[in-house]
């Protein structure tokens, strides 16, 4: 079975497993389509996290390939163009976007060398072979679906570049993006990208090295140089991805298994043993005590976030006290004492992007892969020719000097991502991930409570309502009652109410039962879940 936000996608991964190729196989042919069907959620110079379980060689592990400052950076060479900080605390506004749009906005692409290394070591397919449906539709187009429009045509204010600047600002953006009248493609109108179906040609030809040493990598520095990008050709040679065992937790006689820092399992694992200690079951799902217990747990996990988690290789991490049950029973008592935290911000500023994508595929072997990929917040930066778009990381480092997310050369970003699996009695139980910034580790968390707690199948935990706490406001969906927010406001809390049914990640998801597994896939993107 596969899982994801882009129809196209699910059935390049279906085809795959058809052919007999296994989950890797079928992930890495799920990611490529992404990135062209998908182009400013995902792409080859994007970043991600990606975990495998693969039985039969005892193959458990995660894939980390998030992003790198550039070897240029320098920690203070934003500190005098600080405008405000993300109210959720995932990103600054500086003065003319820098680290937003355009070319001081990219971080080393990760993504491409990843999706090789996996399929290289675990998959039973090549590279070549499974870049074909993602160049088929490069070349000869895909129908634009409501949620690629939603985005192009998105202004989220509190300082935030418009979307729509991500796709016009740059002319060789604007040459694959807008039409010959200014206007940008609707919904059902016809993309083509044959740029990128000529690149992907080569790489299938050369190997991925020629895109990080070869023919394609001179064209990128040779942009890069051109236009002041941080980039360098030492950068593109030093990419690889890091591997490690999964950060294991356990709930509810469940155990956890998610990735490491600096992506976000971490603060899944920690609100989950917060809320170990209440029975959620009891309290009703959505109702006001649940809501305001969950949303408790979130900002305590928001602040020691904020506090403590970023590159490993950068920052000491607490992971014992973060990941502890003792500290966890203290934070559960802080919150039966009806102490709010605060979640501290520089400014009151703009929310994270959702831009970003996830893939969850099950096989019949017993392998299952959890993969989110992204570009972050897209630079809007194409390099003539090619027709990828680059990541742009930076936007979310702290310009700061001498914090947990400050800048340094090959530093890594915090990420919310976190590709994480459920076991139960030692097999995977349940699948899960999702895109959507800072809110990716509170929907995969509502998703798990929704399984272990509530008994929900995969399709009713990514479809039930949501709410979210990054910040001292509980933000929630339209589809939570008026009586629900209304008693959540005479408890003091700030509530903010969206005009969507369905938001705060994109969670798609795996459900292992008797009967085989059962997918979910979020309404609020245009995915699918299939089986073969």
């Amino acid at each position: 079975m596969v899982s994801a936000p882009q129809p196209e996608a699910v059935e390049a991964g279906i085809e795959a497993l058809e052919k007999g190729g296994n989950a890797v196989d079928a992930a890495i042919a799920t990611a490529l389509v992404q990135t062209v069907v998908d182009p400013q959620m995902c792409g080859i110079a994007g970043f991600g996290s990606m975990q495998l379980y693969l039985p039969e060689p005892k193959v458990h592990s995660c894939l980390d390939f998030h992003g790198r400052a550039p070897s240029k950076v320098t920690p203070d060479m934003w500190e005098d163009r600080i405008l405000s900080e993300a109210e959720d605390g995932f990103g600054f506004i500086l003065e003319d976007h820098l680290n937003d749009v355009g070319y001081g906005a990219i971080t080393t692409p990760m993504s491409l060398k990843a999706y090789d290394e996996a399929l290289t070591r675990f998959g039973t397919m090549t590279l070549s072979d499974l870049m074909q449906p993602a160049i088929s539709y490069a070349e000869e187009g895909f129908m634009v679906r409501p949620h690629v429009s939603y985005f192009w045509n998105l202004v989220e204010g509190g300082g935030r570049a418009p979307h729509r600047d991500r796709v016009t600002r740059l002319a060789e953006a604007r040459r694959i993006y807008q039409k010959d009248d200014g206007s940008l493609r609707k919904p059902g109108e016809i993309l083509k990208n044959p740029d990128l179906a000529a690149t992907y040609r080569q790489i299938a030809s050369e190997g991925v090295e020629s895109f990080y040493r070869g023919s394609v990598a001179e064209r990128i520095i040779a942009d890069m140089e051109a236009n002041g990008g941080y980039l360098t050709r030492e950068d593109l040679q030093s990419v690889s991805v890091n591997e490690a065992a999964p950060l294991w937790g356990d709930y509810r006689g469940h155990r956890i298994a998610t990735n490491n820092p600096p992506g976000g399992g971490v603060m899944v694992l920690e609100m989950l043993n917060i809320l170990e200690n209440f029975d959620l079951a009891a309290m009703g799902h959505n109702t006001p005590e649940y809501i305001a217990t969950v949303s408790e747990a979130m900002k305590i996990a928001t602040v020691d976030k904020d506090q403590s988690v970023g590159d490993p290789n950068f920052v000491d991490i607490p992971m014992e006290r973060l990941n502890s049950k003792t500290y966890a029973a203290e934070m559960a008592g802080r919150i039966r004492s009806g102490a709010k935290t605060s979640v501290p911000r520089l400014n009151s500023g703009a929310k994270e992007s959702k831009d970003t994508t996830h893939i969850s595929v099950a096989d019949e072997h017993g392998n299952c892969v959890a993969m989110t990929h992204s570009l972050g917040m897209p630079s809007g930066v194409v390099t003539p020719g090619l027709g990828f778009m680059y990541n742009g990381c930076m936007s979310v480092f702290d310009p700061r000097p001498g914090r947990t997310g400050s800048l340094a050369p090959g530093k890594s970003r915090f990420t919310a991502m976190a590709p994480t699996m459920v076991f139960r009695d030692d097999e995977p139980f349940f699948v899960v991930g999702a895109p959507g910034g800072t809110y990716i580790t509170m929907g995969v968390l509502q998703a798990i409570l929704n399984v272990v707690d509530f008994g929900m199948n995969a399709q009713e935990a990514v479809s039930a309502p949501r709410f979210c706490t990054t910040s001292d406001t509980i933000d929630i969906t339209n589809r939570i009652t008026r009586r629900t927010e209304s008693a959540l406001k005479a408890q003091g809390y700030a509530v903010r109410r969206s005009p969507l049914g369905y938001h705060f990640a994109g969670v798609h998801a795996l459900r292992k039962t008797a009967a085989g597994w059962d997918g979910g896939a979020d309404p609020a993107r245009d995915g699918i879940a299939l089986s073969v």
